[in-house]
């Protein structure tokens, strides 16, 4: 994930919460309202950075391959503590 993709994610949280806590739902249904009202301001957000910046703001990255979590650093820092015995 980048971190505009982080952000628009926490526009949407931060709307829904907002949205939620003025309304103050009943009921499963109102929730899912909520939900999906604040997840369209994060998307209105992305469409209009998008338009405006000509680049697409979604990636295929993976936010644990983008802070370097992959099979052969954990095995390197396993062998590194053998080798230390």
């Amino acid at each position: 994930m980048t971190n505009k993709e982080l952000v628009l994610n926490m526009l949407a949280e931060l709307s829904t919460k907002e949205i939620s806590e003025s309304k103050n739902p009943k009921s499963f249904g109102e929730h899912i309202q909520n939900a999906v009202d604040g997840a369209t301001i994060a998307k209105n957000a992305r469409v209009e950075l998008e338009q405006k910046t000509g680049k697409k703001v979604v990636t295929p990255l993976n936010a644990k391959d983008g802070i370097g979590l992959v099979q052969d650093t954990r095995l390197s820092v396993l062998e590194e503590d053998e080798e230390s015995k």
